[in-house]
């Protein structure tokens, strides 16, 4: 007899069922949304950014990737890069009722059609979001993907997160923050980074740890706007080139 996990996961390879699911995630998503006192800040980065008819690239979190489609409001043409494992399909189903698009690969082996559908839809002028961590970790340890990606394209890469005051933090690996209706949330938009278009190997390692400090220094404020206090880090070790390894424990949850 097969256990359930494994019924569940046969379930899931159903379109008709897939279906149903990503129409409940974006309705929980709406619900969220409008069951919480939302504060914004930063949201005159993107605008100006798009008035002056510049593409950029989104950069957020795995773990936090839920509201992201409230954030964006349909700025411009979005395209997420999203895995293309099961799981990554859901996703890129649901988030079609925001009206974004999915590009199927990761930030660390997308391949090159997925890097060069990006660099077309960048020099398209649109917009691109990447989840410099996905699609399997470490949690909030940026690979040198976004890197590559924005110096290819000449683009900035523009920091967003956001956090509520009432939320589970799931025990996965990108410890997923789902957030729960009737409390408070807040956006926040980062800094554009600007990536110079020549780097070597230790260039881009430096513009890698920076995108993935003022990502977590983000994520932080954001969980302290909110008064859940942010993810406190065990440990992080990561050489040039090799996996990441990161622990991290919630501090207040």
């Amino acid at each position: 007899m097969k256990s359930p996990s494994r019924w569940g996961r046969k379930l899931l390879r159903g379109d008709r069922l897939r279906r149903v699911l990503c129409w409940a995630i974006h309705l929980y998503i709406r619900l969220v949304f409008a069951t919480n006192r939302w504060t914004v800040e930063g949201a005159d980065i993107p605008r100006r950014l798009r008035e002056q008819g510049d593409s950029f690239i989104l950069a957020f979190w795995h773990g936090r990737l839920l509201m992201i489609p409230m954030a964006w409001q349909r700025l411009a043409p979005m395209h997420m890069l999203i895995s293309a494992h099961r799981d990554g399909r859901i996703i890129a189903d649901a988030v079609t009722y925001f009206g974004v698009q999915s590009v199927a690969g990761s930030s660390r082996h997308g391949g090159s059609a997925a890097l060069r559908t990006m660099l077309r839809q960048l020099k398209n002028g649109d917009c691109v979001g990447i989840t410099p961590d996905g699609p399997q970790g470490p949690a909030m340890v940026a690979s040198n993907g976004i890197v590559n990606v924005a110096r290819l394209a000449h683009v900035p890469i523009v920091p967003v997160v956001f956090a509520t005051s009432r939320r589970r933090v799931l025990r996965t690996w990108d410890r997923f923050h789902l957030a729960l209706p009737f409390g408070r949330g807040v956006f926040l938009w980062g800094d554009p980074i600007n990536i110079a278009s020549e780097l070597d190997e230790s260039g881009i390692e430096r513009a890698r740890v920076l995108v993935e400090t003022r990502m977590n220094e983000l994520a932080s404020e954001a969980d302290l706007r909110v008064g859940t206090g942010p993810l406190r880090r065990l440990g992080v070790a990561r050489s040039s080139g090799e996996p990441g390894m990161h622990r991290e424990q919630q501090a207040a949850e």
